[in-house]
């Protein structure tokens, strides 16, 4: 397991300014002893310009070489060294020109937020039914040690991880729940988020990414049984309705008959009673308008 070092490197514009001032002297020194070693000729040995001579282009072959060590960094970026396989460090700095040993390889990582949405895995709930579900993972890289050189390619790591415990998530609950207490993809979705995040930044910690946020952004039961859990949820719905119809509706009656008879001008006996509750239910719980009858008679008749 590897992880990150901090290293430092030659900040590039002084290097870039010393290294073109002697490759230039080089390309001068080899101009002025050739224009010697021409005077030599023919008058002396002129064994110390040419030796002059293959100094300077030496030295222009070195400096030459030396302009590979330049590179450039963008804000929020860094660079893994390497020298002929071996890990120098990581650059971690604002950004800019930078000079290093131009035998050293630098591989940059970026450091910026990244986001990436799943596809649409189709995976059973707890329940058994089939669903279609996807996520959106934002996430970032916090060790490029371990980006790098614990997994073959992070980003592709990244979301075939994700997708993985996406999948695993959905099989521990299930899509709607039929209580308040038990927790649900659909219903809950703040906690099933925090639990996904969790679960994916397990899966990614070896590769020294972060998650910052990971949520669902699509679910939906299977096309094949769509329509029947449409109806089921309809009918659940109307269930629901209507035991909040009732449970108001007896308390409406049972207000009434207290006041009724807290105010002493009218007693119902009991089959008055249940009568009266009969139809303030009716009245009360009707899907239609209740149509009034007038009653001509005397109060019993």
């Amino acid at each position: 397991m590897f992880k990150e070092q901090s290293t430092k490197v030659t900040q590039g514009i002084p290097a870039v300014l010393i290294i073109s001032l002697l490759f230039l002297g080089s390309v001068a020194g080899v101009i002025y002893f050739g224009i010697q070693a021409d005077r030599y000729i023919g008058h002396g040995s002129p064994g110390f310009s040419i030796v002059m001579i293959i100094l300077c282009s030496i030295l222009i072959l070195v400096f030459g070489i030396a302009f590979c060590g330049f590179f450039f960094l963008n804000p929020n970026q860094s660079a893994v060294l390497l020298l002929f396989g071996k890990y120098c460090g990581t650059v971690n700095n604002s950004g800019g020109l930078c000079w290093v040993n131009p035998f050293i390889i630098a591989k940059k990582v970026s450091l910026r937020a990244n986001t990436f949405e799943s596809t649409k895995c189709k995976v059973n709930d707890l329940d058994g039914n089939p669903i279609e579900i996807a996520a959106v993972v934002t996430w970032r890289v916090v060790d490029t040690a371990q980006a790098i050189f614990n997994v073959e390619n992070y980003i592709q790591f990244v979301t075939i991880q994700s997708e993985a415990a996406l999948r695993n998530l959905a099989t521990h609950f299930p899509y709607d729940a039929h209580d308040d207490e038990k927790i649900a993809l659909r219903s809950h979705t703040d906690l099933v988020a925090e639990k996904l995040k969790i679960e994916v930044e397990k899966r990614l910690a070896e590769a020294g990414v972060e998650v910052i946020e990971a949520r669902i952004s699509h679910l939906a039961y299977a096309q094949e049984i769509a329509q029947a859990m449409l109806q089921r949820q309809q009918a659940g719905a109307i269930i629901a309705a209507r035991r909040l119809i009732v449970e108001g509706a007896v308390g409406m009656v049972e207000m009434a008959l207290d006041r009724l008879e807290s105010k002493g001008k009218i007693r119902l006996d009991d089959e008055r009673k249940a009568a009266m509750v009969s139809n303030l239910l009716v009245v009360l719980c009707s899907e239609r308008s209740a149509q009034p009858v007038v009653n001509t008679g005397t109060l019993y008749s």
